[in-house]
């Protein structure tokens, strides 16, 4: 009984093809199912429908036809047969229908029967080998279009035979473009060749092993085609006007690259920077610092300090003049100026001329030098002694030296001092200014301490300088539009002056500029006499005279630049560190508020609640209890917070650490924006903040 075994992606597919094979109907043929078709999940685990068909005893094959069948067979054989090349040896080769690689020399070689009914792909070409009972189907992918004896085959799936004309023609390849650009980067310092080489996309059939069924799917490769030349870098670069330090061995690896990436086709020379003036100073400035324990942990209150001094005629320092830096050139060989630098602007105090390139003392004495960017304050301080206490018989004490009181300070009583304050005894609900350090040998009660306090006071106004800066640059750039306008040129505003439009403007976008301005005026006032620099006095008044009182003085656009040039300035210099020659030693505090822009040292019990700022290091060889420290290079504490869970505040900045030797509950430490409350004691302690910005506790 003749049969065949039929394919397809259902089983009406399947016994459909089968059907049209054996040219009979379904009512001629009995029907077996091999395999039932499966989807699968997104074409993974895809199964075809396989049937049996095979004719019933009625219309079983007649024995001619049979023989026509067999004739076909053997006359398809002999074709075969004198198409094969004769080799030199006389032998026929393997070759059929183009076939000549060894994997379809293969196939022949294994022998017809197990290539009977089977199609195959190699080399982007079907071949078939057919079968007296069945076809080879096959499916056609996307992308794919099958010619068979000259016909686009419009089916996604048909049958095919030895003796089709079999063609395929794929989609043509594409080509993605290599895409380049050149930019001048770094002022003109350098000139980069970003490259993203392109590609040429090639399609074939992917190879298939001879089977009844076969599936032409496409292949896709890319092949790297960058397609930059050399000429069109330098063209590029030569539009660009490039011509200082082109670097060739960078653009012949950009014309050669296979992967996007950027290269320095071009470089400049970068200018070096030159040396600011400098002062060389040849004396001993610096006190040092006081109440110290030695090893046993004891004070000696005999060796607290040493002070520099100098006599009169004695050259302090030599001025050095600026060098100035060494030009840069360009991608463009344009020259790239060096960053200026300055002279060092002196300031000769009391005491101290400037003779040619050198400082000189005119007078003896602990000479006093400060630094604050190119500023150099130059003065000899003298020293004030004062014998006995500081109360309402000796009165206030305000001096421009040093000031030393053997006694103590008592209640409601100020000691301010343009050098050093040393104190012998205890200072009790008093207020201590010092401009330099501050040494107190006895308890703090109730008073406040302030050493360092010109630092404080700038930086204060610095700060709010930096606020009305932003504020009055964007106040002129709406002035200078509205005089642009109909309406502003309409008046006469070179006689009235600005005030009018001033007004508006505070009134309508600024009104946070005045209450500013006047925090401004109030600082300076309090502080004048810690200000050596009247330009912060001479902001104050011109602030007062346009924006406040708005006199009937001519205000010009000129004036307001000019206002927001020297504010830039000095809120800039406030910005500049300071030499860090102030400190603050004392014995105990309790109830009190320490201030230095220096380091803080207390020695001794400790502190009760008592807030401390120290814009250097803070040590504390005893107790804190209450209150809040800060340190601004780390905190080193003894003993913080109590069994009763008095709450307590230790700050660092972000970059700084916290050592604590013992902590009790209630103390919280801060370090940065980040806090952590200690529950119970802890002993021995580091607190910082790790890379991933968490605050971390570790036990020494």
């Amino acid at each position: 009984m003749q049969n065949i075994i039929s394919k397809g992606k259902n089983l009406k597919e399947a016994i459909n093809i089968g059907l049209n094979l054996m040219d009979v109907s379904k009512k001629e043929v009995d029907i077996e199912v091999i395999q039932q078709e499966k989807n699968g999940f997104i074409g993974i685990g895809r199964k075809e429908a396989i049937v049996k068909i095979s004719l019933n005893q009625k219309s079983s094959t007649s024995k001619s036809d049979e023989a026509k069948v067999m004739n076909h067979v053997t006359h398809t054989s002999e074709e075969i047969v004198e198409i094969l090349p004769i080799d030199k040896d006389g032998e026929h080769s393997t070759d059929v229908e183009g076939l000549s690689d060894e994997r379809n020399s293969s196939f022949f070689q294994s022998g017809d029967s197990q290539l009977e009914g089977k199609a195959w792909v190699n080399n982007n070409k079907i071949y078939v080998k057919d079968s007296p009972f069945h076809y080879p189907t096959v499916q056609i992918d996307k992308g794919v279009k099958l010619y068979k004896n000259g016909m686009e085959v419009q089916e996604k799936s048909t049958v095919i035979s030895q003796n089709d004309q079999l063609d395929i023609k794929l989609d043509e390849s594409s080509e993605k473009e290599t895409s380049w650009q050149v930019s001048l980067v770094e002022n003109g310092l350098k000139a980069i060749l970003k490259v993203d080489p392109g590609f040429i996309v090639n399609h074939r059939i992917k190879d298939v092993d001879p089977d009844k069924h076969i599936d032409l799917v496409i292949e896709e490769s890319r092949e790297v085609h960058n397609s930059l030349e050399y000429e069109d870098v330098l063209k590029k670069l030569q539009d660009f006007r490039v011509i200082y330090g082109i670097q060739h061995n960078e653009i012949v690896q950009a014309i050669n690259a296979v992967e996007p990436g950027e290269f320095v086709v071009a470089k400049g020379r970068s200018a070096h920077p030159g040396n600011h003036g400098w002062l060389d100073l040849k004396v001993d400035v610096n006190s040092m610092n006081g109440l110290v324990e030695d090893e046993s942990g004891n004070v000696d209150f005999r060796e607290t300090k040493f002070i520099p001094n100098v006599e009169k005629g004695q050259v302090i320092g030599i001025i050095y003049p600026p060098k100035p830096g060494i030009p840069g050139v360009t991608v463009t060989n344009e020259p790239l100026p060096a960053k200026q630098t300055y002279p060092l602007k002196i300031a000769s105090g009391r005491g101290v001329i400037e003779v040619g390139d050198k400082l000189v003392a005119t007078e003896s004495g602990r000479p006093f030098i400060e630094q604050r960017g190119h500023l150099v304050k130059a003065t000899i301080l003298e020293k004030l002694i004062h014998e006995g206490d500081v109360n309402l018989s000796s009165g206030n004490i305000r001096f421009i030296g040093d000031v030393e009181i053997i006694g103590q300070v008592e209640e409601n009583m100020t000691v301010d001092a343009g050098g050093d304050i040393f104190v012998h005894k205890s200072v009790s609900e008093a207020d201590l200014t010092s401009s330099k350090a501050m040494v107190v040998k006895g308890n703090v009660i109730n008073s406040e301490l302030n050493a360092g306090k010109n630092n404080l006071l700038i930086a204060e106004l610095g700060h709010l300088l930096g606020i009305m800066n932003k504020q009055l640059d964007k106040m002129i750039v709406f002035i200078q539009q509205l005089s642009q306008s109909p309406a502003f040129k309409s008046n006469d505003f070179s006689i009235t002056g600005l005030q009018p439009l001033i007004m508006i403007l505070l009134e309508k976008r600024f009104q946070n500029f005045i209450p500013y301005a006047k925090q401004y005026q109030e600082v300076v006032e309090k502080g004048e006499n810690h200000l050596e620099e009247k330009e912060w006095v001479q902001i104050a008044v011109s602030l007062k005279q346009i924006f406040i009182n708005l006199s009937t003085q001519v205000t010009t656009i000129d004036q307001l630049r000019n206002l927001s040039q020297k504010m830039k300035e000095l809120s800039e210099l406030s910005e500049t560190p300071v030499e860090p020659d102030s400190y603050m030693a004392v014995a105990q505090a309790v109830n009190s508020r320490l201030y230095c822009s220096g380091d803080i040292n207390v020695i001794g019990k400790g502190c009760l609640n008592t807030k401390i700022h120290s814009g250097g290091q803070l040590k504390v060889s005893g107790m804190v209890r209450g209150g809040e420290i800060y340190g601004k290079l780390g905190v080193s504490i003894n003993e913080v917070g109590s069994n009763s869970g008095t709450k307590t505040i230790v700050s660092v900045p972000s970059d700084q650490k916290i050592h604590i030797t013992q902590a009790f509950e209630g103390t919280l430490l801060r370090i940065g924006n980040k806090t952590h409350l200690i529950n119970d004691k802890k002993n021995h302690l580091k607190a910082y903040l790790n890379q991933e910005n968490e605050l971390k506790l570790e036990s020494l």
